[in-house]
C-alpha cells in the first residue's frame, strides 16, 4: 500500500472522538495476540502508531505523565491524543501476557511477533502504509527487535529507555555479571501472569514468598527460588543467569540489535535514556552504530532521571532543578512524540529534522543545600550537541595513588599496592545507581554514599561507603576550577586475587564539601561499572585468574555527564561487589548462576608506575 501523508493545517481532517475495537492478530505459528485498535473519525486510511507491551494494553502506563499532571494515564487516554491528530493507534499484549495467547519467553519472540503484527497492520484498509512505533522499556525492546527485521511499513521509531543494543552489556548482564533486576522483575511479573490469575493456589504461593529473605540467602537453584511457582518465568531467568559467556544465546534477535545494525530498518529514530537508567549505553550504542551504517536520521536524548521518570526533577536523594524535566523544553512527552511522528509519518514540515542530533542534561552546578523536599540540590542544565561522544572530548587519565589520592600525576615506581578482603556473604551494598525494576529489594538514583536502613544489605552502624574495609576510595584535591566529565568512562586497573575468579567494581563520585545541611559533605554517585575477571580477556572464552598474579583489567562504566564544581572532589571507589544490583561472585570459579560454595577473596590493586591503575575520564574543555 502506498504511503500518502495526510494534509496538515486547515486541510487536516476534522476528527471527533476515537473508536476502539479489539482484534486477535494471528502469528505465523497460529498464536493469537490481543490487540486494541483506536481509529479516528474520518474516511482514512491513516498513518499508524503502534506499541507492543507486556504490561497490559489497557492498563495505566506509569511513565505516561507530565510535569503539569503527575497522574499516570491509561494507554487509551494516550491513544486519544494521537487519534485526535489523525493517527490510528495499535496497542498489543505481547505473547503470553494479559489477554494474548502463547507462552511468555522474555524478549526472544518479539522480533518475529512484531514483524507479523506489522504485516497484519499493513494489510488493513485503515492503514496508509506508514507505521511508527513507540514505548518505554520492554516496549522499546519490542521496537528494536522488529526493527532488526526491517519490516514493511516501518517509518519511524521512538525508543524510550530500552531497545537492547547488546543485552550482554546492559539490561541482562554487564561486565560478565548478572543484573538481579531480572530476578525481581520475574517475581513481580509472575504474580501478574495469566496463568497466575487463573490459578488461586499458584497466586497464593507466590504471594507467600519472602522475596527479601530469598535475597539474603543465595545461591538459588531451579525449583528452589521465589519464582519456582511460575516455572516458565523461572526457566527463562535461570537461562539468562547461567549463560555466563557471550555466545549464540546473546546474539539472538530481540537482545542484540548491534548485530543487526547493518540490516536494520532505515528510518528516523529517537534513542532516549537517562544517567540513572540501565540503558544509556544501549541508547548511545544504537545511536552511533545505526548512524555508522547510514540509518536515520538518528536523535539521542539523555536526561538525569531514573528509568522512565522523565517528568520529575529528582532522582533518588538529589534534585536537578525545574529545568531537569523533558517537559521544560518540549512541552511534554506526548507533544514531543506527536511532533516527531507528524514530521516522519505525515510529512508535515515542522523542522524536526533540523533539531540537534544530541540533547543531553549536564548534571551539577547546584547549591548543594537541602531543598524543601529534603533532597540535595545538585542542579544541571540541558545542552545541544552535534554527536556522541562529544566532539573535542579529551580522554584524560586520572591515576590512583596509595595514599588515596587521584590525580593527573603518574605514580612512583615504588608505590605499594592496596589489598582488601571481599566476602560474598557480606557483599558491598548498592547505594542507588542505574537500577530499575528492583522493587522491593533495591532502588536506583543518586544518593549520598553512606549505608542506611533503606538499602538492602546495610547494617548498623551505617558507615560511609568509603569507610568500609572492602572499598578503596581515591579522590582529587578540591578542584581549583570546574571540570565537566561527559561521555563513556573506563577504569583500567592492575589487580590480583588469591583465587580463580572475583569481581572488581568502579564508581565515579562527586564529593561535595561540607555545608550547614550536610556537615559531613555529600558523596554523590554519578555512574559505575563492574567486571567479572574470568571474562577479562574474552567475553566468549572465560579463563580463571592465576592466583596472586598481577593482571590488567578494564572496568567500563555507564556513560554520564556531570559538572564537578570548583571546591568539589572527583572520587573513584574500587570494590568487588555492587549487590543486589549484580549477583555476587562466589570467588570459586564455579559456573555463573550455578555455584554452591563461596570463599573470601583477598583482592589487590597495584598502584606503581609499572602498573598504573587509572580512570580514563572524558573531560570536556570549558566553553568560551
Amino acid at each position: 500500500m502506498s504511503a500518502k501523508p495526510l494534509p496538515a493545517g486547515p486541510e487536516a481532517p476534522k476528527l471527533a472522538r476515537m473508536n476502539r475495537t479489539e482484534h486477535r492478530v494471528p502469528l505465523r505459528d497460529g498464536t493469537l495476540l490481543a490487540t486494541d485498535l483506536y481509529l479516528p473519525d474520518g474516511p482514512g486510511p491513516f498513518p499508524v502508531i503502534m506499541e507492543r507491551t507486556p504490561y497490559g494494553k489497557r492498563e495505566v502506563s506509569r511513565s505516561e505523565r507530565s510535569a503539569a499532571n503527575a497522574t499516570p494515564a491509561r494507554r487509551g487516554e494516550v491513544a486519544e491524543t494521537f487519534t485526535q491528530a489523525g493517527y490510528a493507534v495499535v496497542y498489543q499484549d505481547v505473547r503470553g501476557r494479559h489477554a494474548s495467547e502463547g507462552t511468555f519467553v522474555k524478549y526472544l519472540s518479539d522480533a518475529e511477533d512484531g514483524f507479523d503484527t506489522m504485516a497484519w497492520v499493513m494489510a488493513q484498509p485503515w492503514c496508509n502504509g506508514r507505521i511508527g512505533t513507540m514505548g518505554l522499556s520492554y516496549a522499546a525492546h519490542t521496537q528494536a527487535a522488529l526493527g532488526c527485521l526491517n519490516p514493511p511499513g516501518l517509518a519511524a521509531q521512538v525508543l524510550d529507555s530500552g531497545g537492547f543494543a547488546d543485552s550482554y552489556q546492559g539490561g541482562i548482564r554487564y561486565g560478565g555479571a548478572f543484573e538481579l533486576k531480572q530476578a525481581t522483575w520475574a517475581y513481580t511479573q509472575a504474580l501478574l501472569a495469566p496463568e497466575t490469575k487463573a490459578d488461586p493456589l499458584r497466586e497464593a504461593a507466590l504471594k507467600a514468598e519472602d522475596i527479601r529473605g530469598w535475597f539474603a540467602r543465595f545461591p538459588w537453584k531451579p525449583g528452589h527460588s521465589p519464582i519456582r511457582h511460575a516455572p516458565d518465568y523461572e526457566a527463562y531467568l535461570f537461562e539468562q543467569w547461567r549463560e555466563g559467556a557471550f555466545g549464540p544465546f546473546w546474539e539472538k534477535l530481540g537482545i542484540y540489535a548491534k548485530g543487526y545494525h547493518h540490516q536494520y530498518a532505515n528510518v528516523p529514530m529517537v534513542h532516549m535514556s537517562s544517567w540513572y537508567d540501565p540503558y544509556p549505553r544501549t541508547a548511545t550504542d544504537n545511536f552511533t552504530g545505526l548512524k555508522a551504517h547510514g540509518k536515520g536520521p538518528q536523535f539521542l536524548i539523555l536526561g538525569p532521571w531514573t528509568h522512565g521518570n522523565r517528568s520529575v526533577t529528582w532522582s533518588g536523594g538529589v534534585d536537578f532543578g525545574e529545568a531537569a524535566t523533558i517537559d521544560s523544553w518540549c512541552g511534554d512527552w506526548r507533544s514531543f512524540r506527536l511532533r516527531f511522528f507528524d514530521r516522519f509519518l505525515r510529512g508535515i514540515e515542522n523542522g524536526v529534522e533540523k533539531d540537534a542530533p544530541v540533547r543531553l542534561f549536564v548534571m551539577g552546578g547546584g547549591s548543594g543545600r537541602k531543598n524543601a523536599e529534603g533532597r540535595m540540590e545538585h542542579g544541571g542544565q540541558w545542552r545541544e550537541e552535534a554527536d556522541w561522544p562529544l566532539p573535542g572530548t579529551r580522554f584524560t587519565p586520572f591515576y590512583l595513588h596509595t595514599d588515596g589520592s587521584l590525580s593527573a600525576q603518574k605514580p612512583a615506581e615504588s608505590a605499594p599496592p592496596l589489598s582488601y578482603d571481599y566476602d560474598p556473604k557480606n557483599p558491598t551494598p548498592s547505594i542507588g545507581g542505574s537500577i530499575t525494576s528492583g522493587e522491593p529489594i533495591m532502588v536506583g538514583g543518586g544518593f549520598d554514599q553512606v549505608e542506611g536502613p533503606d538499602f538492602f544489605g546495610c547494617h548498623p552502624p551505617y558507615i560511609p561507603m568509603a569507610a568500609r574495609a572492602d572499598v578503596l576510595a581515591f579522590q582529587t584535591a578540591p578542584l581549583e576550577e570546574d571540570v565537566e566529565i561527559t561521555g563513556p568512562i573506563e577504569v583500567k586497573l592492575w589487580v590480583a586475587t588469591d583465587g580463580p575468579d572475583t569481581d572488581f567494581t568502579a564508581k565515579l563520585v562527586d564529593v561535595y564539601p561540607p555545608n550547614a545541611d550536610y556537615p559531613h559533605g555529600y558523596a554523590l554517585n554519578i555512574t559505575d561499572g563492574i567486571i567479572r575477571c574470568r571474562y577479562r580477556n574474552d567475553w566468549s572464552n572465560p579463563e580463571p585468574m592465576v592466583p596472586d598474579e598481577p593482571t590488567e583489567i578494564t572496568v567500563t562504566l555507564f556513560p554520564t555527564s556531570n559538572l564537578f564544581k570548583a571546591g568539589h572532589r572527583i572520587r573513584i571507589d574500587i570494590a568487588s561487589a555492587n549487590f543486589p544490583h549484580y549477583d555476587q561472585n562466589p570467588n570459586t570459579g564455579e559456573p555463573d548462576g550455578n555455584w554452591r560454595r563461596s570463599r573470601v577473596a583477598r583482592n589487590t590493586v597495584f598502584l606503581d608506575a609499572s602498573r598504573p591503575s587509572h580512570a580514563l575520564l572524558p573531560v570536556i574543555p570549558a566553553r568560551r
